[in-house]
């Protein structure tokens, strides 16, 4: 038997898997309440908010997959902002680029509580006072800090200290808090109480949105409150492709989702449940598809409201065919070095007892986001519009009332119109990459999705920091392969066995009879079922 750092999660009524313990349990507590998949994940990410601060929060942006066992439809939720009115690129002359923190990094509405209220109205059964009771209890009575957010904090405590309320929010104690140190966000849990009684409004309207934009503009920030009142999640309809007779399913712009669907067109026509999983023939045919799908990303991605993104060519077999052509199976090529993506994100999965399905990416974009908390209202507000660039020539360029690229991408497989996999992972750059080789791992591999996800992974790409682009691999891959993968050109880094650089993922996977759950080691992660 492959030995896994935990048992796969085996259910038959309904599962879920979050990167935090405390926050599976919320969302499995809503299941066993009568709630629906997306009640449930909603319990999920509010907790996440409170409980996994560093990665989440309100003042977030999510992205949404919903499967309906009612109709067989899948529908995608934007939940993430638009820069505000006033954000235009004359405001940051005399900056290279937007600010990566403070009150400037935060140039546009959090969208993350509009689709957790527009996911509700559509597919929620419970009040949503009774499903966001779990994340509104950790925040007024406390929670014991995990290891990764005690290490977060530690990291980047001189940024926290900089602005008076995000010092007494996230250093509470007057210093980093430790693991197993307990700590409360009370006025956290007094939005998310008003929120509860309201719903959207609470947020986007009235005293809450007035003190964080009150807060903002005083620290010399952008938004408004016309900002947040007009802000509202949008439902659209998901990107497609086929892999070996599963429908592929992701989010579509100004997600980075059509990437991993890109790179399963490229790699459909090997025989890839031949090459070993973690041989260096398999990991080069993989990354040099990664390398071809990211330059068309890099090329077309924003906002589609502002730019023609051509999905039906980029997602096309014939396309695909034309791209594989370009792969030298016996050498690496070189690429450009993109700009690097933030890494700070979660990712939570949810089937329910009657075959509905949720794949959710919430995110602040970097650790903390912005590192600005917006007054009295205890909310983190995201940097993810520091991703804009300042260039009006690029793709991506600022511009007000605009989405920008995200590398948020919740994803599912469906077999004959029903769930198969549903899945997906943090990590910026790796998720389009880690997405891939869970789907390998589950189809051509035949893994468990504990196993795919505990198997060793590799990142192509460049993080903050870098000078340049390399390829990371995770300490257990033998020496011959990593050996295998420099001689055909890879510039390759190896880093620790379970890295937390490669992301968290969760997957739930759907047979007749079973539900199966699997959470990622390399953060605090855990799939709970009943």
């Amino acid at each position: 038997m492959e030995h896994t750092t935990r048992p796969v999660a085996l259910a038959r009524r309904g599962m879920v898997a979050s990167p935090h313990y405390l926050a599976s349990l919320s969302g499995l507590r809503t299941l066993q309440q009568g709630g629906t998949a997306v009640d449930a994940a909603i319990a999920v990410n509010a907790t996440l908010g409170v409980v996994y601060p560093h990665m989440t929060g309100p003042g977030g942006d999510a992205f949404w997959l919903i499967h309906d066992a009612a109709t067989g439809q899948v529908h995608a939720l934007n939940g993430s902002g638009c820069s505000g009115e006033r954000v235009t690129r004359e405001a940051f002359h005399g900056h290279a680029a937007i600010p990566a923190r403070g009150p400037l990094a935060a140039v546009t509405v959090p969208g993350a509580v509009d689709s957790w209220c527009a996911a509700h109205r559509r597919f929620g059964g419970l009040p949503l006072s009774e499903i966001l009771e779990p994340a509104i209890g950790y925040a007024r009575d406390g929670f014991a800090v995990c290891a990764s957010h005690a290490a977060c904090v530690h990291e980047i405590a001189e940024t926290l200290s900089e602005h008076p309320h995000t010092r007494d929010t996230h250093l509470p104690l007057g210093r980093p808090p430790l693991m197993g140190e307990v700590i409360a966000l009370p006025r956290l849990a007094d939005t998310l109480e008003t929120v509860a009684e309201k719903g959207r409004a609470g947020f986007y309207e009235g005293p809450v949105a007035a003190e964080i934009v009150a807060s903002l503009q005083r620290a010399g920030g952008l938004l408004t409150t016309s900002d947040f009142a007009a802000h509202h999640a949008t439902w659209e309809a998901p990107v497609s492709t086929t892999y070996r007779g599963f429908e592929c399913y992701q989010h579509p712009p100004n997600s980075q989702g059509f990437a991993h669907l890109m790179i399963l067109n490229i790699i459909e026509a090997f025989d890839v449940g031949a090459m070993r999983d973690g041989s260096a023939e398999y990991l080069h045919m993989v990354v040099e598809a990664t390398k071809l799908a990211f330059a068309d990303r890099d090329r077309y991605l924003t906002d589609p409201n502002f730019a023609d993104i051509p999905l039906d060519h980029l997602l096309s077999k014939d396309y695909a065919a034309e791209l594989r052509t370009r792969i030298d199976m016996r050498a690496a090529r070189s690429t450009p070095a993109a700009r690097p993506a933030g890494s700070d994100t979660t990712c939570s999965v949810v089937v329910d007892g009657q075959g509905n399905a949720v794949s959710v990416i919430q995110s602040l974009y970097h650790e903390f986001g912005s590192g600005f908390v917006a007054g009295d209202t205890g909310v983190l507000l995201q940097n993810r519009g520091s991703f804009f660039s300042l260039d009006p020539d690029h793709p991506n360029r600022l511009e007000p009332g605009k989405r920008t690229f995200h590398t948020l991408m919740p994803g599912m497989l469906l077999r004959e119109g029903r769930p198969h996999l549903v899945y997906g992972t943090m990590g910026g750059e790796g998720q389009p990459q880690t997405s891939t080789a869970l789907v390998n791992r589950v189809v051509d591999f035949g893994y468990d999705v504990q196993t795919a996800i505990d198997a060793p992974r590799w990142l192509h790409g460049r993080r903050w920091g870098d000078a340049r682009q390399d390829l990371r691999v995770e300490g257990r891959f033998p020496a011959g392969v990593r050996d295998g993968l420099r001689a055909l050109g890879h510039p390759l880094r190896a880093v620790r066995d379970y890295d937390d650089t490669m992301g968290h993922a969760q997957a739930i996977q759907v047979t007749d009879e079973l539900l199966m759950g699997g959470a990622d080691p390399r953060g605090e992660g855990l799939a709970l079922g009943w």
